[in-house]
């Protein structure tokens, strides 16, 4: 009978199963500059200018400037280099990764009746990776908080009694049992409970809802581990037209989708007189899978034969997500815990076995605007800017009229802002061979700049024009720093991290 009351009241507190945050939010929510070698040797600054497969990425009216069809794909090499600092310690970690980074075609179909001002319309279809998830650091440090808190602060104010064992349950069912009942905050504390990390004040009392830590205040070696791997990628399904002489037009219906998954492991050791508990590993793991929609409107317009200027505006993207969770602890007692059985407890691991797999939710990702300005030197080069607006504040969960989703979305509001984003690049051509270069600046999404800092990157490219064939080089590179929290509650300290990202991209275009 008592679990029937559970699996009834597990309808009830659904909202209390999701496990995301703000963190989530901004990871989905942000972009990078991808796309095609000139592209990005460009710095992205592309939506006056058009006439590349990822110009499209940024103002759909580009396919209407290619004088003819054109197909193009593109293979990114590159690599994350993280530098953490964690209570005065310093380690270096990279990754490198491989991939197809654009691929598409234009095909451009032209008015033949010459009294007409409809000079040409284009359609497309473009696959551009928005975002590469490759990431890896390590953070090594002497802390004075626990993660013995974390669990703690998870625990207080919950019933004992939901947070422990039935009678004859293994540690997965009631592992299981706890989170389709109450939620991912309890499974938290049970793990914390049944590891021996903390207990509650009164042991006989269901009803019990203060714990105490059985970790001694003192000092704690530290070490955390971050690994991800993963994607979110966008196909454009474009058209786009010219009118007259002077004006470009498109529209963007665009198919997201995204793939995260990342692990985190905790190692904590310490020799804290009156410490019950001296080794802790905690290991996490996280897949996410989604699938979204978004649309976008561009305009190009010649101010002269020289002047250009470019106005685009993208969408929200209304993500589907589905993600599910893995989570094992492990704990040891050099001097062992009597228990009140009999027995001593040196060492355990509380390994449940049990994937959460949480309802799918909804992310709105907040939209942007785009301008452009664009001059070219005739056929010597050319130069051009992009400046983009984003406010990370409107990013929300839905349905907003939930009540765990509403919090989220009011934290969301409060920390984050509105960010800008400069982009400048410049082309000169000598011959069949043209040389790039280009800047880009993006703003903090944080009110307070500190958690994730501005970004600066730069970058270099060579083409070579073989008449229908185009072959393009280019290399990159951007760095930026942020403060990553361990974890939500108890052990919020945060590692400082250094990144800087290099990329060299290759890219075959060809008329068709």
């Amino acid at each position: 009978m008592k679990k029937l009351i559970l699996l009834f009241v597990a309808a009830l507190s659904m909202p209390l199963l999701f496990s995301q945050d703000i963190t989530d939010a901004l990871l989905y929510s942000q972009g990078e500059i991808e796309g095609s070698a000139r592209f990005r040797a460009m710095g992205g600054a592309f939506g006056a200018l058009g006439g590349d497969l990822s110009a499209i990425n940024i103002n759909p009216a580009s396919s209407a400037v290619f004088s003819n069809s054109f197909a193009s794909a593109t293979l990114r090499a590159g690599g994350n280099q993280n530098e953490v600092s964690y209570f005065n310690e310093t380690n270096n970690r990279s990754r490198s990764s491989f991939n197809l980074n654009q691929a598409g075609g234009t095909f451009v179909f032209k008015n033949t009746r010459e009294n007409s001002k409809w000079k040409k319309f284009s359609l497309s279809v473009a696959y551009d990776n928005t975002k590469n998830y490759r990431d890896n650091w390590f953070a090594r440090g002497t802390n004075t908080n626990s993660i013995a808190n974390y669990f703690r602060e998870n625990a207080d104010g919950l019933r004992l009694a939901d947070i422990s064992r039935l009678e004859g349950e293994t540690i997965s069912e009631a592992y299981s049992d706890i989170g389709s009942t109450f939620g991912f905050r309890h499974q938290q504390a049970f793990l914390g409970f049944e590891s021996f990390l903390i207990d509650p004040v009164d042991f006989d009392d269901d009803d019990n809802t203060v714990y105490s830590s059985n970790v001694a205040p003192g000092t704690f070696d530290q070490e955390y581990s971050y690994s991800s791997i993963g994607y979110n990628g966008k196909v454009a399904f474009n058209f786009a037209s010219q009118y007259d002489d002077k004006l470009y037009f498109g529209l963007n219906l665009n198919s997201h989708f995204l793939y995260h998954e990342r692990s985190t492991f905790l190692s904590e050791n310490n020799e804290n007189e009156g410490s019950l508990i001296n080794s802790v590993g905690f290991e996490n793991s996280l897949i996410a899978n989604g699938a979204g929609f978004s649309f976008q409107v561009g305009g190009i317009y010649k101010v002269s034969q020289a002047l250009r200027v470019g106005l685009s505006y993208d969408s929200p993207t209304w993500f589907r997500i589905e993600e599910e969770t893995t989570q094992s602890l492990q704990t040891s007692s050099d001097d062992g815990i009597l228990l009140s059985d009999g027995t001593t407890f040196f060492e355990g691991d509380i390994n449940p076995n049990i994937i959460n797999t949480f309802p799918a939710y909804t992310l709105q990702t907040p939209a942007k605007l785009t301008g452009s300005l664009a001059y070219v030197f005739g056929k010597k080069g050319l130069f051009s800017v992009d400046y983009s607006v984003k406010d990370y504040s409107n990013t929300q969960f839905k349905p907003s009229s939930d009540s765990f989703f509403a919090a989220q979305n009011d934290q969301i509001s409060a920390l984050l802002k509105s960010a800008s984003t400069l982009r400048l690049g410049g082309e000169y051509k000598v011959k069949q061979f043209s040389f790039r270069g280009g800047y880009r600046f993006e703003e903090s999404p944080y009110e307070d700049e500190i958690t994730i800092g501005n970004l600066t990157g730069y970058s270099l490219g060579l083409g070579f024009n073989f008449g229908s064939t185009k072959l393009d080089l280019a290399y990159d590179t951007a760095r930026r720093e942020s403060n990553n929290r361990l974890f939500n509650v108890g052990l919020t300290d945060a590692a400082n991290i250094d990144n800087r990202t290099s990329n060299f991209t290759v890219t075959l275009g060809f008329g068709l």
